[in-house]
C-alpha cells in the first residue's frame, strides 16, 4: 500500500509529524518558516511512503528524512553550519552503490566528511549483501534506508557522485560532478558484493584524498 499526495494523513502518523514540524520549525526560526518546515514534513512523508515496503517505522524515518533535508537546506541559503565539505552519492535505488559509497566514506574520514546518498528512483530496503559486505569492515547500516533525491542536498553537496543514475540529478552551477561507472550489486553473491565494495572505497579514498588533508581511516 503506498500513500496517494492527495490522502489524509492518518491521525497518529499526522500527529507525529506535526510535533517533528514543531519542533524544527524552532530549530530552523528565522531560516524557514513554521508553513515552510511543516510541508516539508509532509511532503518528505509522502515520499518515503511511495516506495517504503515497510511502513511500521515510517514516521520516524520521515523525521530523520525531513532534518536532514532541512539541515542541507540550510547550508544552501548561507545558514552558518557544518563547515565540513559535503559529498552526494547517487545511483538508482539507493539500496546497493550509492549507499555503500556514503558509508564508505563517512567512516574513512572518521566523520570529517559529511557524506548522504540518495536514489533516483528508490524502492525497497539496502540489499542484504550489502549489509553483510560493509559489517565486514566495522560498519553497521543497520539504520539505513533508502531516500528520494531531493533538491536540497544537491544544493548542499560540494561535490556530488553519480552511480548509474543517468540524468536525474539537476545540474548546478559551482558543483563538482563526477560519474562513477560500477556495476549494481543488486542480486550478487557476497564474493561479487566484496568485489563491488573494494572498488567504491578505492575510488573513496581517492576523492577523500583530494577534498582535504583529514588522515584516511
Amino acid at each position: 500500500m503506498t500513500a496517494h499526495p492527495s490522502d489524509p494523513l492518518d491521525p497518529t502518523v499526522a500527529d507525529v509529524l506535526d510535533r517533528a514540524a514543531e519542533t524544527l520549525a524552532a530549530k530552523y526560526h528565522g531560516t524557514f518558516s513554521a508553513e515552510s518546515v511543516h510541508s516539508l514534513v509532509t511532503e518528505s512523508y509522502r515520499l518515503l511512503a511511495e516506495n517504503a515496503s515497510i511502513h511500521r517505522y515510517l514516521p520516524v524515518l520521515a523525521v530523520h528524512f525531513s532534518t536532514d533535508r532541512l539541515t542541507a537546506a540550510a547550508k544552501a541559503h548561507g545558514r552558518p553550519g557544518n563547515p565540513n565539505p559535503e559529498v552526494l552519492f547517487v545511483c538508482v535505488h539507493n539500496t546497493g552503490r550509492s549507499q555503500i559509497a556514503a558509508a564508505l566514506l563517512a567512516h574513512r574520514s572518521g566523520g570529517a566528511v559529511i557524506a548522504r546518498s540518495a536514489g533516483s528512483a528508490p524502492r525497497g530496503e539496502i540489499d542484504p549483501a550489502v549489509l553483510r559486505a560493509l559489517h565486514e569492515l566495522g560498519i553497521d547500516l543497520a539504520h539505513a534506508y533508502p531516500k528520494p533525491l531531493t533538491d536540497e542536498v544537491v544544493q548542499a553537496a560540494d561535490a556530488v557522485v553519480t552511480m548509474g543514475c543517468g540524468d536525474a540529478c539537476p545540474i548546478y552551477p559551482g558543483k563538482r560532478y563526477l560519474d562513477w561507472h560500477l556495476p549494481d550489486p543488486e542480486g550478487r553473491s557476497i564474493e561479487e558484493v566484496r568485489v563491488i565494495r573494494d572498488q567504491i572505497d578505492a575510488r573513496v579514498r581517492d576523492l577523500l584524498a583530494e577534498l582535504q588533508p583529514y588522515p584516511i581511516a
